[in-house]
C-alpha cells in the first residue's frame, strides 16, 4: 500500500482513499468484498492515477501505525500483471454499451471493406477495419464464457449478431446490384483457406485479451481482430448476392474458423491470467460452464480444420 487517507463526512459515513500499485488492485478488493461485502450503502470506486507529484517511493508502504500482517512474500504472491477483474468487465461493458452509432460504424466499415475489395485495394480494406468496432463484442464473449455471467454473454451475442449480421447483408446487397469480379486478389484470397488463418486467428484472439487486461489502448489490436472478421464476411456476402456459392462456402469457413479461434484464445487467455468470479461458489459454478464451453469451442475448431484438411473450398 502507498498511501492510504480517511475523512469523516457529515452524517458520520466514512470516505477511505487508498493509493495502491495497479497489481494488487484486485486482492484489495477481495479483502474489502470479504470484510464489508454485506455492509448496506458502501461503494468501491476505483480511479486510475496518472500521475502523482512527488512520485511515491517503494519504502512508502503502512502508515498510521500499522503493522503488515503478511510476508513480502505472501504478498508477491497475491499480485497480478494486470488491471483488476473489475477494470476489466467495466471496460468490456462499456464496449458492449452500444448506440446506433456502433451499428453505423459496422455499417461504413463494411461500405469501405466492398470498395476496396471491389478495387483490389488492400490499403482501403485495411483503412475500413480501423473503423470496425468488432473487438468489443468478441472480448465479452470470452469474458462471458470465462466468468459464466449469463448476462454478459447474452449481450455480446446479441451485439455480435446483429454486427455481423449488418455486415453480411450490406455485402449481399452490393453482390446483387453493383458488378464484382471474384478473381481479384481481395475477394480469392478469403474463399482459400488454410492452417496458417486458424493461426491468425489465435494470435488475434491472444492479442485482444492482453490489450484490455493490460489496460492498454484496443486501436490497433482492434484492426488485427476485424481483418480477421470482416473481410471474409463481406467476401462471402458478395459472393452469395453474385450466387457464387462454393466461394461463398469458402469465405464462410474462414469467418467462423476465425469466430471459433478468437473466442477460444480470448478464454484460455483470461484464464492463464487468473480471470476468475470473485466469490468462491460462482468460481465453483464457473468452472463447469468453462470447461463445457472450451470443450466447445475446441471440437468447433477440430472440425473445421478437418474440412480445411480433408475438404478444402474450391477457389472461384
Amino acid at each position: 500500500m502507498l498511501g492510504r487517507r480517511e475523512i469523516i463526512l457529515e452524517g458520520g459515513d466514512r470516505l477511505v482513499r487508498v493509493l495502491i500499485d495497479t497489481s494488487e488492485v484486485e486482492s484489495l478488493l477481495e479483502w474489502l468484498d470479504d470484510e464489508i461485502g454485506d455492509v448496506e450503502g458502501h461503494r468501491i470506486i476505483i480511479s486510475p492515477v496518472t500521475a502523482t507529484v512527488p512520485r511515491p517511493s517503494d519504502n512508502d508502504e503502512e502508515e498510521d501505525g500499522e503493522e503488515a500482517t503478511e510476508s513480502e512474500e505472501e504478498k508477491s504472491k497475491k499480485k497480478v500483471s494486470r488491471i483488476s477483474r473489475e477494470e476489466v468487465l467495466q471496460e468490456i461493458n462499456d464496449s458492449i454499451s452500444v448506440t446506433n452509432v456502433h451499428y453505423m460504424l459496422v455499417a461504413l466499415s463494411t461500405i469501405v471493406a466492398t470498395g476496396g475489395m471491389m478495387r483490389d485495394s488492400p490499403a482501403v480494406v485495411i483503412g475500413a477495419m480501423v473503423i470496425a468496432p468488432l473487438i468489443g463484442p468478441n472480448i465479452a464473449l470470452a469474458l462471458g464464457t470465462t466468468l459464466a455471467d449469463g448476462d454478459l454473454l447474452r449481450r455480446s451475442m446479441k451485439v455480435n449478431f446483429v454486427g455481423l449480421f449488418i455486415a453480411f447483408a450490406l455485402a449481399v446487397f452490393v453482390g446483387l446490384v453493383l458488378p464484382v469480379d471474384p478473381t481479384v486478389n481481395e475477394i480469392a484470397t478469403r474463399t482459400e483457406i488454410n492452417i496458417g488463418d486458424a493461426a491468425l486467428a489465435l494470435a488475434a484472439g491472444i492479442a485482444g485479451v492482453l490489450s484490455v487486461t493490460r489496460g492498454v489502448s484496443t486501436a490497433l489490436i482492434g484492426v488485427m481482430v476485424a481483418v480477421a472478421l470482416l473481410p471474409p464476411l463481406v467476401a462471402m456476402g458478395m459472393l452469395v448476392g453474385m450466387g457464387l456459392w462454393s466461394g461463398a462456402y469458402g469465405a464462410g469457413i474462414l469467418t467462423l474458423t476465425n469466430i471459433v479461434a478468437i473466442n477460444l484464445a480470448g478464454v484460455v487467455t483470461f484464464l492463464v491470467q487468473g480471470i476468475s468470479p470473485m466469490k468462491w461458489y460462482e468460481k465453483e459454478k464457473a468452472k463447469g460452464a468453462r470447461r463445457f464451453a472450451i470443450a466447445l469451442w475446441v471440437l468447433l475448431l477440430a472440425l473445421l480444420v478437418g474440412v480445411i484438411l480433408f475438404a478444402p473450398p474450391t477457389p472461384v
